[in-house]
């Protein structure tokens, strides 16, 4: 037999019946079908939120937070008013300012609302976010928090029990003992250098990468108490969907159907409500801006190519070619075709069109030479005059990227940044280059300097800092521990402290605080939730202005310590940093015992690689420590 397929085969069949056992565990654990009571108008006593989950097959869908929100309006905490026929243009006013006797799910949903409101009024299609992480984070704890609730009350349970995850772990641990008996086998058969080593990264690789996939959760079942909710909020849809003109009541019909129409758009039979209600990701192109005082809407176009961005050479450069084209044309156009055309060798038919390709040649001269020098005078004024603009931050997005070779990542050029100045109800997006993201973010009141006609950037100062909604996507600490198993937190690690004591785990801001990162960065992070396993000890740092990732730190250990060690031994030398130290750019390595430290800049990061040294040198100085049991 071939030996290459012995080889694979030694590798792939372990990891083949891997996950034909994951895939059985996840088809046991499914959801089974629950057969509902008879309709009926009678309510339970969980809120709609949770019959929400246990309606829904234990699948949360986006109707929980619109149901969350009209519960608010049923129980007056707000009020919803239509001034005319459209839903659509539906406000909603804040009742209570401190309500009581909220759950976590509801004060989040509430707090949207205040964060938002100006003199107590949003409207209620500006309750959508203008940043895709923060509205991810933000939804990503609506559900934990949610979640965490019905399991508080016997509703729920996670599909994959700890039992499960350490049986699956296990079984990973096999299978990557057959990747590396592979490995091993190819080593040897072809000379390897190191075939134990060898065999021995691919299958630690393989043991955590399975594990990872173990650890994932695959969502909620049911419980027996769970079953029961579920068959009694099934029997209240049921009992709502004999109501034909119930589907398309709008939210302020709240104010006579009290909290049905909350359930009604927890169990998905408020057709209207819920598809007015949206609190995802918003239209760039059609923003609120409370600019001024009062609500109002903005449609902003979002220019490409040409001069808009661009800098003052590179208007330049096409202009200057126009130029000199324009004026060969002029110059030697029409004495060239019209000695062509009196070779005796040329054609009648060539001879007769000669002049009106002079003329075409000539006229293509003078637009080009118009062309540049009109470019030229329109950007020296451009230059000279800068325009200053005052006015609510509406949209920050991506505009212009640098393509990254093999070895980096693209990274950002130009944002869009789109201002209302209260001056129209439309506007123009401006380039901001990524160097001043920072200054600024949604809902803030700025003043920039820039350049009206290739809508250039220079500077931005900030005038007043925008409502706490829109940022309200930022991670807040949770001392729930559902909650924070859900997220993927470690309690302990929100407990930032200067010096690790011995025997604590390595967890976000053990050895580098919040506070450390942002006075060497300049700018202030807050510590965020990677989503990595944490046997993985990764730790990511985030501006706390747009929740966007500045700085990852790694503590890599035993075989995949000493790769890591050897990828990333370049640069210049930093002594006095653990056994050994690297710096390269916005990267920066330290071996420290059988560890290795791995500092990364990254997006809004990248380019303050000085601050590398110092922090690399605070993080290894309490590595020892932090890992001593």
């Amino acid at each position: 037999m071939n030996p290459w397929l012995i080889e694979i085969g030694l590798g792939a069949l372990p990891v083949a019946v891997w996950f034909g056992l994951y895939g059985l565990a996840r088809l046991a654990t499914r959801p089974r079908g629950v057969q509902p009571l008879p309709a009926t108008p009678e309510l339970g006593p969980e809120p709609p939120a949770l019959a929400s989950l246990v309606a829904s097959n234990w699948d949360l869908t986006e109707d929980a937070a619109g149901a969350i929100l009209l519960d608010l309006g049923a129980r007056r905490i707000i009020e919803f008013r239509q001034p005319d026929n459209d839903p659509r243009h539906t406000t909603v006013h804040i009742v209570q300012t401190n309500p009581a006797g909220l759950s976590r799910y509801e004060q989040r949903i509430f707090d949207r609302v205040r964060g938002l409101a100006i003199d107590g009024v949003v409207p209620l299609t500006a309750l959508t976010f203008r940043d895709k992480r923060r509205a991810r984070n933000w939804w990503k704890h609506l559900r934990a928090e949610i979640v965490a609730d019905a399991r508080s009350r016997g509703l729920s349970r996670p599909r994959f029990g700890r039992g499960l995850v350490v049986a699956l772990v296990l079984a990973a641990a096999v299978a990557a003992l057959g990747v590396a008996a592979g490995v091993l086998r190819h080593e040897l058969r072809v000379d390897g250098e190191e075939p134990f080593e060898a065999a021995w990264s691919a299958g630690v690789v393989a043991w955590l990468v399975l594990s990872g996939v173990a650890a994932r959760r695959p969502g909620e079942r049911e419980t027996p108490a769970g079953v029961v909710a579920a068959a009694r909020w099934l029997a209240v849809r049921d009992w709502l969907r004999a109501h034909e003109s119930f589907a398309d009541l709008p939210p302020a019909a709240v104010a006579v159907w009290d909290r049905y129409l909350a359930y009604g758009a927890a169990l998905g039979t408020t057709r209207v409500a819920s598809a007015v209600i949206d609190m995802g990701m918003g239209d760039r192109k059609r923003v609120w801006s409370s600019y001024g005082g009062t609500w109002h809407r903005v449609r902003i176009r979002y220019p490409r190519g040409g001069r808009y961005g661009a800098t003052p050479w590179q208007v330049v450069r096409p202009r200057l070619l126009a130029i000199v084209v324009g004026f060969v044309l002029l110059r030697w156009w029409w004495t060239v075709i019209g000695d062509l055309a009196g070779v005796g060798q040329v054609p009648d038919t060539a001879v007769r069109w000669s002049g009106a390709v002079q003329v075409a040649g000539v006229a293509l001269g003078l637009l080009l030479l118009a062309r540049g020098v009109h470019g030229l005078i329109r950007l020296a004024v451009d230059v000279a005059t800068p325009l200053t603009v005052t006015g609510q931050v509406l949209w920050i997005d991506v505009w212009k990227v640098e393509s990254g070779g093999e070895d980096s990542p693209s990274r950002p050029l130009v944002y869009y940044l789109a201002i209302d100045d209260g001056t129209s109800d439309q506007t123009t997006a401006w380039a901001l280059p990524a160097r001043l993201l920072g200054t600024c973010d949604t809902g803030d009141t700025v003043t920039v300097t820039a350049r009206r006609w290739t809508r250039n950037v220079l500077t931005v100062s900030l005038v007043e800092r925008g409502a706490a909604g829109h940022r309200d996507g930022s991670q807040p600490a949770t001392e729930d521990p559902i909650v924070a198993s859900l997220l993927g937190i470690d309690t302990a690690g929100d407990r930032q402290a200067s010096a690790a004591p011995a025997g604590r785990r390595l967890t976000a801001g053990v050895l580098l605080t919040a506070e450390e990162v942002s006075q060497a960065l300049g700018r202030p992070v807050v510590i965020v939730d990677t989503g990595a396993p944490r046997f993985l000890r990764m730790t990511a740092y985030a501006s706390a202005g747009t929740s966007k990732p500045v700085m990852v730190l790694q503590v890599i250990e035993g075989v995949l310590g000493r790769a890591a060690w050897q990828n990333h031994t370049r640069g210049t030398r930093l002594p006095g940093i653990g056994d050994d130290a690297f710096l390269d750019g916005d990267r920066a390595v330290a071996r420290c015992g059988t560890a290795t430290v791995l500092l990364m800049l990254v997006g809004e990061g990248e380019g303050r690689g000085a601050s590398l040294p110092e922090l690399l040198g605070q993080a290894v100085a309490r590595l020892p420590a932090a890992a001593a049991r």
